[in-house]
């Protein structure tokens, strides 16, 4: 896994209108397009989200009282950086337009079973 820094360098963490033509070019059709982007924001977001957890149980303090917080500088920092971050909705539209993300279709086999019926006439 890559780190998150590295993959979201230089993309607009604002949302801006797209040219609906310029998504459909590859693909050929708007829903097929989307659902590339869509497939690919989730696995963004669950890399952002394991990283995340990742980094923050390292300041993990195991204590038995609920009453106890403490504030750790460095973990509120980390907190804020992907608070910044652009939605994954966003990078994925931004790799997409770019070329960056690869998609294949599954192979569906269509067996067709057909019967021959014999004419007993």
């Amino acid at each position: 896994m890559t780190d998150i820094k590295s993959q979201v360098q230089g993309y607009n963490p604002f949302s801006e209108a797209r040219d609906v033509s310029r998504l459909v070019e590859e693909t050929g059709n708007i829903y097929e397009a989307l659902a590339i982007i869509s497939k690919r924001a989730n696995q963004l977001n669950v890399e952002i989200k394991k990283e995340l957890t990742d980094k923050l149980d390292e300041f993990a303090i195991s204590s038995d009282s609920i009453e106890e917080v403490h504030e750790n500088k460095e973990q509120i920092e980390i907190s804020k950086f992907y608070e910044r971050l652009p939605n994954p909705a966003l990078i994925a539209t931004e790799e997409y337009l770019a070329g960056k993300i690869n998609y294949r279709y599954k192979q569906t086999e269509v067996e067709s079973s057909e019967e021959e019926v014999e004419d007993t006439a």
